[in-house]
């Protein structure tokens, strides 16, 4: 198996090596993606679970949800004061969103980069192909194998490559846009809670005052 790995590896030529270090690094972030995603998308707290642990009514429970990432870090950095809060607030949805679009875009990329080294490759064969063919005509059978085989090898190694890298790409970017539209709901859902608590606020800081 190895022997014929590499052997295969041997007839696309200089390009499988970094078509072999694309496809590498492309699957260890939709490895990493996947799961981090996925641990996101598993046991999460309701709207009543989230409303309790940003209100300081509840610890945040021990799970990998993304509200339960939200709530957590929320009522580790709240202040008290609504107005702060609510900023609070928005920088901590700012760094989940962007934690959700990491490595996609790179993913997405190097998933597009396979291709156009198979491409590559195929050229590299070709002009090998023609120059096996302007040295010694086309009687040189095995000297046209060499170049036709790298034209082939490369293609099909950056088909392989990049199909699945592609359809993984877009499935994880499903995933995290169904993330960010449950993170956007979430937000805004504590944001109207933090807004009526300011109002409160408002109102007993105005019969206060009243009274006196």
């Amino acid at each position: 198996m190895v022997e014929a790995t590499l052997d295969y590896l041997h007839q696309g030529g200089w390009v499988m090596l970094p078509l072999v270090g694309v496809s590498l690094v492309m699957w260890t972030f939709l490895v990493e993606r996947w799961r981090y995603l996925r641990e996101l998308r598993g046991r999460d707290l309701d709207v009543a679970g989230v409303l309790a642990v940003c209100r300081g009514e509840r610890t945040a429970p021990d799970t990998s949800g993304l509200r339960a990432h939200l709530a957590g870090d929320f009522a580790a950095a709240r202040t008290g004061r609504p107005p702060l809060d609510r900023e609070i607030l928005a920088h901590i949805a700012v760094r989940l969103d962007v934690m959700l679009e990491r490595r996609l875009a790179v993913i997405a990329v190097l998933a597009a980069i396979a291709p156009l080294l198979g491409l590559l490759g195929t050229v590299l064969g070709m002009i090998e192909t023609f120059q096996v063919i302007s040295d010694f005509g086309t009687g040189n059978a095995r000297a046209l194998a060499g170049g036709i085989s790298v034209a082939l090898v490369t293609t099909q190694t950056g088909l392989l490559v990049a199909i699945p890298g592609l359809l993984a790409s877009a499935r994880l970017r499903r995933i995290a846009e169904e993330l960010r539209q449950r993170l956007a709901e979430t937000v805004q859902m504590i944001d109207r809670d933090l807004a009526r608590l300011a109002g409160s606020s408002k109102d007993k800081r105005r019969q206060t005052r009243d009274q006196h």
